[in-house]
């Protein structure tokens, strides 16, 4: 019993290399149909996982998607401090950028101008520390470089124009009776709210708001997809009752908005890719039903069933598309570099769950393109013989 399973293994196989060795010609053209289609398709599906990173990291440079406010309407509210530690710093494998600020309304004057103006003070940490890290030196009117022993702030551009400020200019601040200096570390012009406020540090705001300990507000860059982030935002809600958690509509729904038609855009036409390849192998499969329909006959002739007989040409077709398969997804990883440094400005990368994926398609896009072979089952041996197939 065994010996003549493997003698009908051995035979199986070599049908099979006979099959290959029949027409090399077609069988050029069905695997360039099929390497083709695969190349196409781990290219665009490669794009796809991609683009939902380089989209997350896009809308990141925005800056922060969730706020945590204090409950309450008036608007004078504020939290402790401590509300930042009881933050979750990571979603999944990637870290949440979290920011405490404190809002204060300051007279602010400069001694370049005889100008007093109202303006947001906005404390912010470690937002602020982390700019002046990354400058080794304020420059002074008089060109030589130092390191400032008193508070520094960043000046919004039209608050800048109107006091005469530049770098290195000294403010001074005042609220209420508490009163903070600092020296200009640079001019902000972004052209948004930001061009009319001041941030300083949070303690020098503290300080000028008599808040000691407290915050205004915590901001949040939270990375990954919309659902992930919702998630993220009704798991940080449950553990802390007491805050308002806000996510920035317009940051999470416009990444949810251009990924999806990106996304389905590039699904449509991966679909469409492989239609053609399974439209092109079939009408080579067609031809291959015709010039076999001989072999077929004498197949069945000699007690060969019909199952038999077409699992032979579905093997050849499911290897015609494994082969075609792993060249052709291999080419499309590399395709798709190319592609995510043309669309997205930066070369994708290459993700390894796209290989398999592709090579599978193209398997299962052989396999049904091998349709046209059940026209085999209808062959009678006699009419084979007589030459009337």
């Amino acid at each position: 019993m065994t010996s003549s399973r493997a003698t009908n293994r051995a035979m199986f196989w070599r049908i099979i290399r006979r099959l290959f060795g029949a027409n090399r010609g077609r069988l050029f053209v069905m695997l360039l149909a099929l390497g083709a289609g695969a190349a196409v398709t781990a290219a665009l599906l490669n794009l796809q996982v991609d683009a939902k990173r380089r989209l997350t990291t896009e809308f990141r440079a925005f800056g922060p998607n969730v706020l945590i406010l204090p409950k309450g309407s008036s608007g004078t509210e504020t939290l402790p401090e401590s509300t930042i530690l009881s933050v979750p710093r990571n979603v999944g494998n990637a870290h949440v950028a979290a920011t405490s600020s404190l809002f204060v309304i300051a007279t602010v004057s400069s001694a370049r101008s005889s100008r007093f103006l109202s303006a947001v003070a906005v404390g912010a940490s470690p937002r602020l520390v982390g700019w002046v890290s990354s400058q080794s030196a304020l420059s002074l009117p008089m060109g030589r470089p130092t390191i400032p022993a008193e508070p520094i702030c960043m000046v919004g551009g039209g608050i800048g124009k109107q006091l005469h400020a530049e770098q290195g200019s000294r403010l001074n601040l005042t609220s209420g009776g508490q009163k903070e200096t600092c020296l200009a570390a640079g001019l902000a012009e972004t052209g948004g709210p930001e061009d009319d406020r001041l941030e300083i540090d949070l303690r020098a705001a503290q300080r000028l708001a008599d808040l000691p300990g407290r915050i205004s507000m915590v901001e949040l860059t939270i990375p990954g997809t919309p659902g992930e982030i919702q998630t993220y935002i009704a798991d940080l809600q449950r553990q802390l009752p007491d805050v308002n958690v806000r996510p920035i509509r317009q940051f999470t729904e416009g990444e949810a908005k251009i990924y999806n038609r990106i996304s389905g855009l590039l699904t449509a036409t991966v679909g469409i890719v492989l239609l053609l390849t399974g439209l092109c192998v079939m009408a080579a499969m067609t031809n291959v039903a015709m010039e076999r329909r001989n072999d077929v006959g004498l197949m069945k002739a000699i007690g060969g069933s019909m199952r038999r007989v077409l699992r032979l040409f579905l093997a050849e077709a499911a290897l015609l598309g494994l082969a075609g398969g792993l060249i052709g997804a291999a080419a499309g990883i590399f395709l798709s570099i190319g592609l995510g440094k043309a669309v997205f400005g930066v070369a994708a990368r290459p993700r390894l769950i796209v290989y398999p994926v592709a090579v599978a398609l193209t398997v299962f896009v052989a396999i049904i393109s091998a349709f046209p072979l059940r026209r085999l089952a209808s062959i009678r041996p006699a009419s084979v013989f007589r030459g009337e197939a």
